[in-house]
């Protein structure tokens, strides 16, 4: 009985949440090495597919940096980064947008529909939805046919969110002009978030969320604010491959989002439990 009525319990925890975030839109950024464990992502895909059940409007974008470079080595391509990014050529291109749309955005959307969901793979490639522009060279030093986010089919979406589908968005941008771009997924995270005007933009991460010290998981910080992160990317606490994730969601913030979270997609149901309820388990990052 005691097991009976602790389950009651997380239940009535939830209902708050659930009340308050209907019909609102959620970005979740899939990312990391638990793209390459199916059970995992089956895990991280039925708290999404929950959510939607429960009247949220997730929008998932994905990833796929390994299996593109993977795929690039399969034909002979040598990639080439600048700057800490994937420098893109056609061929390259051609590579990304085949992965990213035609097998991973597949793989989630089967995966969904295992799960009880729908859902739908939008990009810039099959569609308009992606609107990006040439990302400008830094310091002089010209990244090819890498693009960012400037715009997304905002009225799309909101279509698709209503009739419970699940928007599946492969970082691959169009300009007005239908030239193709490969953008980085978290700040095409970031981008869709702001444009989306989302409640929350989630960042399913290798680790549990930003530690205050990096050697040490004892220091996770359940929530903090854009200064206070701020602080931390100065005194170098938050580097690596953490610091995009980071300085995304700080740019999702700045447009509007109201709330970051970064949480470790290595533990059972991790997004549901930041989400539905009072302390979480990863990170929120808020405005001051």
């Amino acid at each position: 009985m005691d097991k009976a009525t602790q389950k009651a319990d997380v239940l009535i925890e939830a209902l708050p949440y659930i009340l308050g975030f209907r019909r609102k839109v959620v970005v979740i950024k899939l990312g990391g090495s638990v793209m390459d464990e199916p059970e995992r992502m089956d895990a991280i895909l039925a708290d999404i597919v929950f959510m939607e059940h429960v009247g949220m409007w997730p929008v998932v974008v994905h990833g796929g940096g390994p299996r593109i470079s993977a795929a690039m080595k399969e034909e002979g391509i040598e990639p080439r980064w600048v700057g800490g990014l994937r420098y893109t050529d056609e061929k390259t291109l051609r590579v990304a947008a085949r992965v990213l749309v035609e097998e991973i955005g597949q793989e989630i959307i089967d995966r969904l529909e295992r799960s009880g969901g729908k859902g739908v793979s939008m990009s810039g490639r099959n569609s308009g939805f992606l609107i990006a522009e040439k990302k400008k060279a830094s310091d002089g030093v010209d990244l090819g046919l890498v693009g960012e986010v400037v715009g997304v089919d905002r009225e799309l979406c909101e279509r698709l969110c209503l009739g419970g589908v699940i928007p599946v968005v492969a970082p691959i941008g169009r300009d007005r002009k239908g030239s193709l771009y490969n953008v980085n997924g978290d700040s095409a995270a970031s981008a869709v978030a702001a444009c989306m005007r989302a409640e929350k933009l989630v960042f399913i991460s290798d680790v549990p969320g930003i530690l205050s010290d990096p050697k040490d998981e004892n220091t996770l910080l359940s929530s903090a604010t854009r200064s206070e992160i701020n602080h931390l990317i100065e005194e170098e606490r938050i580097a690596g491959g953490m610091l995009p994730k980071v300085r995304a969601g700080l740019d999702a913030l700045q447009a509007g989002v109201r709330k970051v979270h970064i949480v470790s997609g290595l533990m059972k149901h991790a997004l549901l439990l930041e989400i539905f309820t009072r302390k979480g388990v990863g990170t929120e990052i808020v405005p001051d």
